[in-house]
């Protein structure tokens, strides 16, 4: 069954990997954030997102850089100067943190920012940041599949939260601001089989990691499978991150994966997601320059995503 499509985007310039940041975002900072993220406030972006990672060792730093911003003061900035965009973790690494001080945090966005929170959750990857903050990495996913549980309890209404697990216990102990939400969205992100498995079970969207598009029909059925069998009644939000895009014929050579051309010949590439059961897709575009990336929000959102749900 074909899903209403929405779309959202993970900032530039806040996380700085090789895989997908582009040259101009080395020397960009606060003020290019805030216009890119009032673009998207502007032109109907349904979030905007920010990544996490505490630290980064040198074996991995030529490749995902040093430049990660934390999701929590990135977030609180821009919601600030943002009005109708929602605020997304993606992912929020929440097993390196004790549930209460990440419920602390987001609770307090969440209240801020009106009611704008997703909270994207990950298991992580990399060994020495767990090593660094006393987390077992080896039982990752196991403290994430807790910390979840957790953080649901100490994000819901109750000003006294309780929660009794193996790792994390906590009662007798308020938490004011409350979130804005009656219930935070906790939507799981990764594309492995235990990812999968967490986000069917535990999520209320699914955020799929580098799943290329011809292998996320088997991936949803099995999402929905695994639902199902787990007795979950309430309807989850499906992901996908697209191919990098360029609206309009490029004058430079923007990658051979990349979806360009006429608004309506993008829209179409794009429609095939929704017949896929996804309901919000995540785009990221090809630019030179802060400007150029701009121009790009703005003509998807007057040319393509009028057409997404044709």
């Amino acid at each position: 069954m074909t899903s209403r499509l929405v779309y959202g985007i993970q900032l530039p310039i806040q996380s700085q990997s090789t895989m997908y940041a582009e040259g101009w975002e080395a020397g960009a900072g606060a003020a290019e954030l805030a216009e890119i993220a009032r673009t998207a406030d502007r032109t109907g972006f349904d979030y905007i997102a920010s990544c996490d990672h505490v630290g980064i060792p040198r074996r991995l730093a030529d490749a995902m850089s040093t430049t990660w911003y934390d999701p929590v003061a990135t977030l609180s900035y821009l919601a600030g100067i943002t009005k109708n965009v929602r605020l997304m973790s993606h992912v929020a690494i929440v097993g390196l943190r004790h549930p209460l001080a990440t419920a602390k945090q987001y609770a307090t966005l969440d209240h801020l920012s009106g009611g704008r929170l997703v909270l994207g959750v990950g298991a992580g990857h990399v060994q020495e940041e767990f090593e660094a903050l006393g987390v077992d990495f080896a039982r990752r996913g196991a403290v994430l599949d807790e910390a979840v549980d957790a953080l649901k309890a100490a994000l819901g209404p109750e000003e006294y939260p309780e929660f009794k697990g193996e790792r994390f216990s906590f009662s007798g102990l308020g938490q004011r601001p409350r979130p804005a939400q009656a219930r935070v969205p906790v939507w799981v992100g990764g594309s492995s089989p235990a990812a999968v498995r967490r986000a069917a079970v535990k999520g209320d969207g699914w955020l799929p990691q580098g799943d290329p598009r011809e292998r996320l029909p088997e991936q949803i059925a099995k999402l929905r499978r695994l639902r199902e069998e787990a007795g979950v009644a309430a309807p989850i939000t499906v992901g996908a991150i697209t191919e990098p895009l360029y609206v309009g014929r490029p004058s430079w050579h923007v990658g051979r994966r990349t979806v360009s051309g006429a608004p309506e010949a993008v829209a179409e590439s794009l429609r095939a997601y929704g017949a896929m059961g996804v309901h919000q897709i995540q785009v990221r575009f090809r630019s030179r320059s802060l400007r150029e990336l701009t121009d790009q929000m703005a003509a998807f959102a007057a040319g393509v995503a009028p057409h997404l749900n044709d």
